[in-house]
């Protein structure tokens, strides 16, 4: 069905059942938002006094999560997603015990695997434990707010690499990847286990709500999806990420139904090659990361991910659209953009049609 937020909900999730098989269509995906009329006068809900309450008040984010909604227009396949935030909190490392260190901001980890073996046998969740009861008190609260009218995220819980480096310090983990290479294969399969178990936990309370799921990275699929990442690879070389990770992040796109990668920061395109070889990766996300210009300057990483028959996904301002629909092509093509106005992004739309073409690139 149709949502309040997203009156043609029913044809953006037939165009993303479309994307996710590589078909062609009339146009590119494309994910535009815009401000509604009035927007800026809306006022923003009383922020609570501490970060911890700012994180974890459920009547605060949720009141911030209508605020977006009622002020965004969500063209295209965008749109609206309940979420509370990602410091940390509703991630792994904190499930396992790392102290979780909150400002109104972000967060931060403490390690707890501080020898200098990794015991990563003696990881287990609490699911006793504060910030896990707390994450299913939050997804629960998401599908009660989003019935009708919005999708809530899975969440943003963990990453191959990303989770040791976490229980580690990362640098601990840049020693540990010289110096003990088989305990780090071993504790990831071991994590990527665990990462399973908990998406399950988290899929079961969200997914006929969501008709599907959806997670951090902001797009629909049908299943099982999440956006997947390493970024602890940027710095290690390709044949480091290939012996180390490469296998786990493979487990993971089989356990899942959709899978897109998200490559973050140019550091991490020389692991593309890699990427494009696992047979149940669908889609990459072309990220240059802060201080970068647009993915469009990088058009060669887009490229190699188009040629090896992947979906890709780019953000790029509203003026370099039709730039990029020169270059790349249609099929598989996702972007990710944003304009002034709702006008604006109703015409972007119907300039997508006209500007994509389903090429060789």
């Amino acid at each position: 069905m149709n949502l309040l937020y997203k009156p043609d909900w029913e044809e953006a999730k037939t165009r993303y059942q479309a994307w996710w098989a590589h078909e062609a269509m009339d146009r590119c995906a494309i994910q535009v938002t815009a401000p509604r009329p009035g927007a800026g006068q809306v006022a923003r809900p009383q922020r609570p006094p501490t970060p911890e309450a700012r994180w974890t008040d459920l009547d605060y984010i949720s009141k911030l999560n209508d605020l977006d909604f009622c002020t965004t227009y969500y063209g295209g396949e965008a749109f609206p997603i309940w979420h509370p935030g990602y410091p940390g909190h509703t991630a792994i490392p904190a499930f396992l015990g790392c102290p979780t260190d909150l400002d109104f901001e972000t967060g931060w980890w403490d390690p707890v695997l501080k020898a200098e073996d990794i015991d990563f046998k003696s990881l287990r969740i609490d699911k006793q434990g504060k910030w896990w009861q707390f994450t299913l008190r939050m997804l629960r609260r998401a599908v009660q707010e989003c019935q009708g009218k919005a999708i809530p995220s899975i969440g943003a819980f963990g990453a191959c690499g990303d989770t040791l480096a976490a229980v580690r310090g990362s640098d601990r983990f840049l020693l540990d990847v010289m110096d003990r290479p088989e305990q780090v294969i071993a504790a990831e399969a071991y994590l990527m286990d665990m990462w399973c178990e908990v998406y399950d936990d988290f899929y079961k309370i969200v997914h006929d709500v969501s008709e599907g799921s959806t997670s951090w990275g902001g797009y629909w699929s049908p299943g099982k999806t999440y956006m997947a990442q390493n970024d602890f690879a940027y710095m290690i070389s390709p044949k480091m990420y290939r012996e180390l990770f490469l296998a786990q992040i493979e487990k993971q796109t089989r356990f899942l139904d959709h899978t897109m990668y998200h490559v973050d920061g140019i550091g991490n395109f020389a692991h593309v090659p890699a990427l494009c070889e696992l047979p149940c990766l669908q889609a990459l996300q072309i990220l240059p990361g802060a201080g970068k210009p647009s993915a469009l300057h990088y058009l060669d990483v887009c490229k190699t991910v188009q040629r090896a028959g992947k979906n890709l996904q780019i953000y790029l301002a509203s003026n370099e659209v039709e730039t990029a629909l020169s270059e790349l092509s249609a099929r598989g093509l996702m972007i990710v953009t944003s304009c002034k106005t709702e006008a604006e992004a109703k015409a972007l739309l119907e300039n997508a049609k006209k500007w994509s073409k389903d090429r060789k690139v």
